[in-house]
């Protein structure tokens, strides 16, 4: 006979165990509480896009000025696209990798492009590249969604086009000299950019769950 107090300690201890592995959403459902692998996977993912905002930063900022370290720095960028693919390949391949690193180098040729036509004040090749830029954004959108159910291409799609929109900001404001304005929308993309980054790896860990139990 197991007796009263043995009985207790033994609900207390598998009460305490499932709290170690649930946790209570927003919406009031149990979800996994992050484990080592998960967050590790979290902060790899903002460093990659931290990366992207910083580097797309610098670009602008050195574009605005002619200083020729803006050739340099561009270069720099593409190889951040380059380790974003890697990132994704581990979970879905090398060649879906290489397609979303192809497709983010598209977005940033094109942000170059959008930024020379607007240092040299070309209405029309500023349309037309802010025409391309949305439209990558939308290849890319549904690139992910139809690797990943957890990323309905919606939302993908809300969330690049913001980061579209926060950019052309930034550097609006910056080839116009107002740099307090330049600063505000940097910290803007900077928030954003790490909310993207949380929710791919949020979709990931629930397309994955065997790959973060620890």
């Amino acid at each position: 006979m197991i007796r009263p107090t043995r009985l207790v300690s033994a609900v207390c201890f598998l009460a305490l165990t499932a709290c170690a592995a649930t946790t209570t959403g927003s919406g009031g459902m149990a979800v996994p509480i992050a484990t080592r692998s998960s967050v590790q996977l979290h902060d790899a993912m903002r460093k990659l896009w931290s990366d992207h905002v910083f580097w797309t930063r610098l670009y602008i900022i050195e574009a605005a000025s002619n200083t020729p370290a803006a050739q340099t720095t561009a270069a720099r960028l593409l190889r951040n696209q380059d380790d974003i693919g890697n990132a994704v390949a581990s979970y879905y391949g090398a060649a879906a990798g290489s397609k979303l690193a192809d497709l983010l180098k598209q977005h940033i040729n094109i942000a170059v492009d959008l930024v020379s036509a607007a240092k040299a004040g070309d209405n029309a090749r500023v349309a037309d590249a802010d025409r391309r830029w949305h439209a990558n954004a939308d290849d890319i959108a549904t690139f992910l969604s139809g690797a990943n159910p957890n990323w309905p291409k919606a939302t993908l799609l809300g969330m690049l086009n913001q980061h579209l929109a926060l950019t052309t900001q930034e550097a609006t404001a910056r080839l116009q000299g107002r740099f307090s304005d330049d600063d505000a929308a940097f910290d803007s993309i900077y928030n954003q950019a790490i909310g993207m980054a949380d929710a791919l790896s949020d979709g990931i860990v629930k397309q994955f769950p065997g790959r973060f139990v620890g």
